[in-house]
């Protein structure tokens, strides 16, 4: 059966597992959901297929490009650099990258580009999506552009420059790439299948993305899924929206931060490294995506809950009260209802809670 789940879950969790069927039974082609209680897995599940012809299954290991959701991976990265004193978070990007001091940015805080408040939402030329495969060109034009807005005053979405930005300072503390620091000091500690950067040998679990019955990308977006189904995207290192991994991976990781640091024994971050991510950046009317958001850092914000997106539908959720992170993973991209599935299997984590 097309909408057949598969995997393991707690029983009180039977309202997941009844979604996500639902789900593959109505509008997705192949998804995963998990959901994490206290850093311990109560859903791991998936099903449907990794193709649009629906031929090759979904399986426990399928993983697939996540777009934004990457960001909380880049996030996790800066805040365990600043938890172990390597990066001020409330330092000028310039210290760090001389260069990026030009055009009236040497007052942008490292903070201020976690927050999406640095003034650099998106180049001042337009760019493809083969320039994105080449993070000096990207970088450099970053560090010569004049901010938007005044840096620090205001939130608006980073969508593509904010990895290149995040990742240029991690590089430059770290002396890796921002996939090398977060394969080398994240994931494989934690046993996580999720990669920035995707290496040839995991090319055959990659499920194919299925582009929205509109078409192949939103207008006036730069990428389509046509080239995050290339083999030069899964190679680059596109930090904001090129992260490939499945729901389980992605739960695992975002269980540190509501976990105190610690997951299955492995500890990356303090108590006080967590709470980072609840220091407020800005708050009110996103300048990009014109609805009221209120930023962390590598987060928005809502009461005690942190969460951000996928373009397409993806979702990384965590809620500190509860500890539980959730996270939802799928290959067909919708424009614009794609979290309406997100959403309602997250309603049926609350559910089972409760």
């Amino acid at each position: 059966m097309a909408n057949e789940v598969h995997g393991t879950h707690h029983p009180r969790f039977a309202p997941v597992v009844r979604a996500l069927e639902e789900s593959l039974r109505t509008v997705d082609v192949g998804a995963a959901v998990a959901v994490f209680i206290d850093g311990e897995p109560v859903v791991d599940i998936w099903g449907g297929h990794t193709d649009a012809d629906r031929t090759i299954p979904w399986r426990s290991d399928t993983i697939v490009n996540v777009f934004s959701t990457t960001k909380t991976m880049v996030a996790v990265c800066a805040l365990i650099l600043a938890d172990r004193g390597d990066l001020d978070l409330n330092a000028p990007v310039a210290t760090y990258w001389p260069e990026f001091a030009a055009a009236g940015k040497d007052g942008v805080l490292v903070r201020h580009l976690l927050g999406h408040a640095a003034g650099l939402p998106a180049w001042d030329t337009p760019v493809t999506a083969a320039d994105l495969y080449s993070w000096p060109t990207v970088t450099t034009r970053l560090a010569e552009q004049t901010p938007s807005w005044e840096p620090g005053t205001a939130g608006g979405y980073h969508a593509l420059t904010y990895g290149y930005l995040v990742g240029e300072v991690i590089a430059r503390v770290t002396g890796r790439s921002v996939g090398e620091f977060f394969a080398e000091e994240v994931a494989a500690p934690l046993g996580a299948d999720f990669h920035i950067g995707l290496p040839a040998e995991h090319d055959h679990r990659v499920a194919t993305l299925v582009p929205d019955p509109k078409g192949d990308r939103p207008e006036g977006f730069p990428v389509g899924v046509s080239d995050a189904n290339t083999l030069a995207w899964r190679r680059a290192q596109i930090p904001a929206v090129n992260g490939h991994g499945n729901a389980r991976a992605v739960a695992t990781i975002q269980s540190l931060l509501v976990c105190g640091g610690s997951v299955g024994g492995v500890r990356l971050l303090s108590p006080e490294g967590c709470a980072r991510v609840f220091d407020e950046q800005s708050r009110g009317e996103d300048r990009i995506l014109g609805r009221p958001i209120r930023w962390g850092l590598g987060y928005s914000l809502e009461g005690n809950t942190f969460t951000w997106g996928g373009w397409g539908g993806s979702l990384a959720f965590n809620d500190l009260d509860h500890r539980m992170s959730f996270s939802y993973v799928m290959n067909q991209m919708l424009w614009e209802d794609g979290y309406a599935r997100s959403i309602a299997l997250l309603m049926s984590a609350y559910e089972s809670l409760t």
